[in-house]
């Protein structure tokens, strides 16, 4: 009778080990389509964050170039309302100096809200203050501050992405465990319910990270 109730054991164990094999192998092909897809949108994101650094310093160098046009003028407006102070402008040429110095003025202020329609963007600005176009249209400025925003946005949620995936690793990691350890029933069911744990985490961050994304 012992040895019988031996092999009956045996064979529960075999069985049981086998059940818990077939449970990790369909849950580490669940979790891996799951990463997979992870992967796919979190390159997508990644893609549009770079993009979105890009056109930060794209814009970042476009304000600057405003800004020393912007000083030029100024320096020059400077120096002709110097001139005319010191009184070394003749008569005949005073008009055209005048002239020269409300043209001056005209493009210090054209260029100064130029950089804040670029700083802030167009739809942060009344629609009469517009003074940047983009390929010849108006209003179409998204600023700096908007790329500087949309830049963090994608950032964090890459960074949940990435969380996310290092959980569905860790998730099919102790998925081959589990089928690894064939002799230890009990053994395996614990690493099944870590498995599905922590693929739940790797799923929960993931949609939270696609939840974050602009």
């Amino acid at each position: 009778m012992i040895p019988s109730n031996k092999k009956g054991e045996t064979i529960e164990v075999s069985v049981a080990s086998e059940n818990a094999e077939a449970i990790g192998g369909v849950l580490i092909a669940f979790f891996a389509a799951l990463m997979a897809i992870a992967q796919m949108v979190n390159g997508e994101l990644e893609e549009e964050m770079m993009i979105a650094h890009n056109k930060v310093v794209n814009y970042s160098n476009w304000y600057q170039s405003k800004s020393i046009k912007e000083s030029l003028n100024e320096s020059e407006l400077h120096y002709l309302e110097t001139l005319i102070e010191a009184g070394l402008i003749s008569e005949e040429n005073h008009e055209v100096i005048t002239s020269k110095i409300t043209n001056t003025s005209s493009k210090i202020k054209k260029y100064d809200a130029e950089k804040t329609e670029i700083l802030l963007g167009s739809s942060n600005i009344p629609k009469e203050k517009w003074a940047q176009d983009l390929d010849g249209k108006m209003g179409e400025i998204i600023g700096i501050k908007e790329w500087e925003l949309l830049a963090n946005e994608y950032d964090v949620a890459t960074q949940k992405f990435d969380i996310g995936m290092l959980f569905f690793q860790i998730s099919i990691v102790l998925g081959a465990i589990c089928i690894i350890i064939y002799d230890n029933p009990k053994l395996q069911r614990g690493f099944i319910f870590l498995m599905v744990l922590f693929g739940i985490i790797g799923f929960t961050l993931s949609i939270y990270g696609y939840y974050l994304a602009p």
